[in-house]
């Protein structure tokens, strides 16, 4: 299984917002920090506000922050979002199959998809951007956040 560069970059962004749950992020700074252009950012930006991950604040003083604490969001709940076809062979994905319904493949497949998924529903995004991450905040750009 390959995750999309979308994911990806949302994965990203869910990070960094993390990182700072204090302030609110904006796309250009996201962008800057990946070094990622601010249309694309914008476009997944875009999605993560609608799967409800991630908020977004209109105005002067708006910006972006987390739809909900990191430690309610799962790993596997933003790759489920962001993936358009977590389908592993065309099979999966009910197109045409001159096997299917004969061959076990998707079924082992879709097993397979599921353990991945699972293992990733285990963890959340303060797994990943937890108050420890001192290195990431530095490399993003983001000690002035830090309190500690």
């Amino acid at each position: 299984m390959h995750l999309t560069r979308f994911t990806d970059y949302g994965l990203r962004t869910l990070i960094f917002l993390a990182l700072a749950p204090d302030r609110l992020g904006s796309i250009a700074e996201i962008s800057t920090a990946y070094e990622i252009s601010e249309s694309h950012m914008t476009k997944v930006v875009h999605k993560l506000g609608q799967a409800g991950l991630v908020e977004t604040i209109r105005g002067r003083n708006g910006g972006l922050r987390l739809g909900n604490p990191a430690v309610q969001i799962s790993l596997g709940a933003v790759v489920r979002a962001m993936e358009p076809d977590l389908a592993l062979v065309e099979c999966q994905a009910g197109q045409f199959c001159a096997i299917g319904g004969m061959c076990r493949l998707q079924s082992i497949l879709d097993e397979a998809r599921n353990a991945l998924l699972a293992v990733l529903d285990k963890y959340t995004l303060a797994d990943v951007a937890g108050p420890e991450s001192r290195a990431l905040r530095r490399r993003l750009g983001l000690m002035a956040t830090d309190v500690s």
